[in-house]
């Protein structure tokens, strides 16, 4: 269902994931009306990863910056930083939000944006069928990681997985075969998928075309 916040101008959001369900994360859907709108997000300890699925919207920050993103263009926006998202009508922006994990002598991240269509990929595990692009630098001063997974007809993650970080999932085109557990959940473009911490989890990619899915995990900080 979807949800009006305050601030917001001809802009609606749907929270898809959220703490209410037990997730450290928030995981919102940002729409915009016929003659687009805006989205503010206040300077408070949360941080704010940004993805355009469709449309154009620009981020504007700090003292007046400001970052113009197309289709899959991405943009990373630390805690204590307000920021603004103006999207045309056809835009949809996916945004995780979640607190900011300061670690001691590690410095905060800095803003970080880009085109996913310019992040090179690489082959999971040596998999030529399962490439990985990584949209946020792999540093120690990002508690998060944004990335895009995408696997040819009939590619699998090569064994179960089951680890400490959580996962907020985007599909974003394609459709497959999640496992969650011990149970096996049909998925295609435009859904999304919570998995919690130690949930075992495996994809399998169905289908004519390659299926891929944006995903968020929670690293580089001790549990």
């Amino acid at each position: 269902m979807p949800s009006a916040f305050p601030g917001w101008e001809q802009a609606t959001g749907f929270v898809v994931l959220s703490p209410a369900m037990g997730a450290s994360l928030s995981q919102i859907l940002i729409t915009f009306q016929e003659d687009g709108g805006s989205a503010v997000f206040a300077a408070e300890q949360k941080e704010h990863a940004f993805y355009v699925e469709t449309g154009t919207s620009r981020i504007h920050y700090g003292d007046g910056e400001a970052i113009d993103l197309g289709p899959s263009g991405f943009a990373f926006i630390p805690a204590e930083t307000a920021c603004r998202v103006v999207g045309s009508a056809d835009a949809r922006v996916t945004v995780f939000r979640k607190n900011f994990e300061p670690s001691a002598g590690v410095e905060s991240p800095p803003v970080t944006f880009g085109h996913a269509k310019e992040v090179q990929g690489e082959p999971f595990l040596g998999n030529e069928r399962a490439v990985l692009q990584t949209l946020l630098p792999s540093d120690p001063r990002f508690d998060l990681a944004i990335n895009i997974f995408t696997y040819q007809p009939g590619a699998t993650l090569p064994f179960v997985e089951t680890h400490v970080m959580e996962h907020g999932l985007l599909m974003l085109s394609g459709q497959g075969v999640y496992r969650l557990e011990a149970a096996y959940y049909p998925v295609e473009s435009g859904d999304a998928v919570w998995m919690a911490p130690y949930c075992p989890q495996w994809f399998a990619a169905i289908g004519d075309v390659p299926a891929s899915y944006l995903y968020y995990k929670n690293i580089h900080r001790m549990p």
